[in-house]
């Protein structure tokens, strides 16, 4: 049985319309792309729309259409849903007993009529028609709530500012795939607008998630979710269409995990935009993370830290060689910190190098590599590599296993300053982890110089900041009593337009840092538990999370509430 791209291919052939060898081209590209082989000979300039349309009409024996002279009564367009329409090229033109005549701008394409005919019950009856044409006349005859979700979108801003940043060795999807999207102006106007939104209100995620009758679009403003203006659920699988073009990712993969990325000069300002889209039960889910350099303070002194634990920080980082860990869980700014250590530290003298999964920010005069374990560049293989590099400094992304820790405590005490993150919630607890890895407390003792464990709290907004009182009962159970005679102030935001109703605006670190004492070392050597390593630390002078935090309340930078959702209670 002859196929249909083998029948297209004949028919092309036979009329001389194309060459052996332009054919030869469009398969490959066809190979190397995806997309459709029609699409692809029309986008390579080997054969106008029109003119293959005509000879399908011929070829295959199916009437030609102008939609443009050609009126379609609503009750036959209802019959197929806007988004199946669009992602087809397809309209329904009319309809008698259980036959629906479907134009198409593919009428070789059996995928979409039997999913027309599995929805609808119906039998298919094809006609040709070009997929402009039909683009257009879905734009006309398919209810505007495109324009609606624009008019709601819109009111406070009159155009988008963005302009997207193309990466010089860029592959883009299929002609057909772009064009549809391209004509599809109001999805690219809603998407660059949920973009810009992100943006202005310094987010650093956006998530799109289809629910059951609605779209829902949310952002992470200074770590806490808030539900943002969301479009109509019909525009659903356009936006995430226009963002996979965007992020030449491939749009017609469904099924799959992907991840992508891409670049934008928004209000101003470059940002880079990774982006992460996965299938769920209700349709593709997508997670923007955005990353603008412009609003990353990588100084130690502006990081929000007390005077003690900076002048901890830069006393144990002008060590020539040792190991360094920041600990917390994710979104804690842990790679922020080391970004402003490595920028303390980095001099001509130095020679220093990361590996990273990914690169977040490219520093000026560091190197930087991205460990990619799809390929087996994983960051055990990396960091071997990087130490026949001669460095000084070695920044690792992300302690995952034994192997890694394994190499940067040789590392650390073959006479190089080695600085990484782990995933722990205190600093006692980081010890702990690594001899649960089966790093020997000897090995421990010997390379490891602090641990660093901490958090990120939302500042009060200074425009709507307000004293408030707290119960005593709260203040005794918080040992922050003090004198009878001596009135404890605390503060909050009542909300207002500069921090968008929030009370909130930018945040601020809290850290604790367990320095290696030796009694400390003594200590690990005895494999303790991880209260007794913290409870001795706190004796040497170390101020936990709490601590550190409830200074912060006391100094009006953040609430009590804040400090008490984000810290863990001292034991």
């Amino acid at each position: 049985m002859i196929s249909l791209k083998e029948r297209l291919t004949e028919l092309l052939i036979t009329n001389k319309l194309m060459t052996e060898e332009q054919l030869k081209d469009a398969l490959r590209v066809q190979k190397e792309k995806g997309g459709k082989l029609s699409a692809i000979i029309v986008n390579l300039n080997f054969i106008k729309e029109s003119d293959l349309i005509s000879i399908l009409s011929q070829g295959l024996g199916l009437p030609l259409i102008d939609l443009k002279r050609f009126k379609i009564e609503k009750d036959i367009v209802n019959i197929i849903p806007v988004d199946i329409a669009r992602y087809y090229q397809i309209i329904p033109v009319s309809k008698m007993g259980d036959t629906v005549t479907l134009a198409m701008a593919d009428p070789l394409n059996i995928f979409a009529t039997d999913h027309v005919s599995a929805l609808t019950g119906l039998k298919i009856n094809p006609i040709i028609s070009s997929s402009q044409d039909i683009l257009q006349a879905i734009e006309l005859y398919y209810p505007d709530t495109t324009r609606d979700a624009i008019n709601n979108l819109t009111k406070e801003m009159e155009a988008s500012s963005i302009e997207l940043i193309k990466e010089t060795n860029e592959v883009l999807p299929s002609g057909q795939e772009l064009s549809a999207i391209s004509l599809q102006a109001p999805v690219v106007k809603v998407t660059d607008m949920l973009i810009e939104e992100a943006v202005g209100k310094k987010a650093s995620d956006i998530l799109i998630e289809p629910l059951d009758k609605k779209l829902r679009v949310r952002l992470r403003i200074d770590g806490v979710l808030h539900e943002s203006r969301s479009p109509s659920k019909s525009m659903h699988a356009s936006i995430i269409s226009r963002i996979k073009v965007i992020s030449d990712l491939d749009i017609a993969e469904h099924r799959l995990p992907q991840d992508g990325r891409f670049k934008a000069r928004i209000l101003g300002k470059e940002i880079d935009f990774r982006v992460s889209v996965i299938p769920s039960s209700m349709g593709e889910k997508v997670a923007i993370r955005i990353l603008d350099k412009s609003s990353v303070t990588l100084d130690i002194e502006k990081l929000g830290f007390s005077r003690d634990a900076v002048e901890n920080l830069k006393s144990v980082t002008q060590l020539p060689h040792g190991m360094i860990l920041s600990c917390g869980p994710t979104g804690s700014g842990k790679t922020t910190t080391l970004y402003s250590i490595l920028k303390f530290i980095d001099s001509p003298q130095k020679n220093i190098v990361t590996v990273e999964d990914p690169v977040e920010f490219q520093l000026a005069g560091i190197n930087q590599v991205s460990a990619r374990p799809e390929i087996g560049l994983t960051f055990a293989g990396s960091l071997r590599s990087i130490l026949r590099q001669d460095p000084n400094v070695i920044m690792i992304g992300e302690i995952r296993d034994f192997d890694t820790v394994d190499i940067a405590i040789k590392s650390a005490l073959t006479g190089h300053l080695v600085l990484s993150t782990l995933h722990t919630t205190t600093s006692s607890g980081a010890i702990v982890r690594l001899v649960n890895m089966g790093i020997e407390p000897y090995l421990i003792n010997a390379s490891l110089i602090c641990v660093i464990a901490q958090r990120l709290v939302r500042k009060i907004c200074e425009h709507c900041k307000e004293e408030y009182a707290v119960k005593n009962e709260i203040l005794q159970k918080l040992q922050l009593g003090g004198h009878p005679d001596k009135k404890i102030k605390f503060y909050r935001g009542k909300g207002c337009e500069h921090c968008y109703q929030m009370g909130y605006s930018g945040r601020a670190g809290l850290v604790e840092i367990l320095m290696l004492s030796s009694r400390i070392r003594e200590l690990i050597l005895s494999r303790v538990q991880e209260h007794i390593l913290k409870a001795e630390a706190v004796k040497e002078g170390m101020k936990t999370l709490r601590q550190e935090g409830l200074n912060l309340a006391l100094q009006g930078v953040t609430t009590l509430e804040e400090i008490l959702r984000i810290t863990p209670a001292d034991e």
